[in-house]
């Protein structure tokens, strides 16, 4: 359970990360200066008492889903039917985003990334969130090719 609790604090970062990344993205940020990731990630992780370990991968998740989001924002669409990414409600969005590039880039069994996928929907979204999160996800997961295929150094 304590391996497991850290990770669990290292999505959630993450996860305000993209968002703070996205609101920031969409205007709704009133500065004038738009921060990197690694600045707007330093900013929210201070806020945060974590072992170096659950930093590290709350910065892996936030930094590998901006750098890959063309083609994760490409994944999800082909996946939730009748939904543009930037139609979809904010945390909703950040968390499939989250997922996705969690499926697609670590060795995270798929079953554990959606099942936290879906505490967080549940934590932060709405009372739809869960279960349009879940039918993403699973699409996604089905759809993508086998982790051997993606990593390359299998």
């Amino acid at each position: 359970m304590s391996r497991r609790a850290p990770r669990q604090r290292s999505r959630q970062i993450a996860l305000q990360v993209l968002y703070a990344m996205d609101s920031a993205r969409a205007g709704r940020d009133t500065g004038t200066r738009k921060e990197t990731i690694e600045e707007t990630f330093e900013s929210v992780a201070d806020h945060f008492d974590l072992p170096e370990g659950a930093r590290s991968f709350a910065a892996q998740l936030a930094t590998g889903t901006t750098a890959n989001l063309e083609g994760i924002d490409a994944l999800i669409g082909r996946h939730a039917r009748n939904w543009r990414i930037s139609r979809m409600p904010a945390v909703d969005r950040n968390v499939l985003r989250l997922a996705t590039y969690e499926l697609l880039y670590t060795d995270t069994p798929d079953s554990v990334v959606i099942d936290q996928a879906i505490d967080l929907a549940r934590r932060f979204g709405s009372d739809t969130s869960p279960p349009f999160v879940n039918g993403v996800l699973d699409a996604v997961a089905r759809d993508r090719l086998p982790r051997s295929a993606n990593s390359g150094a299998d």
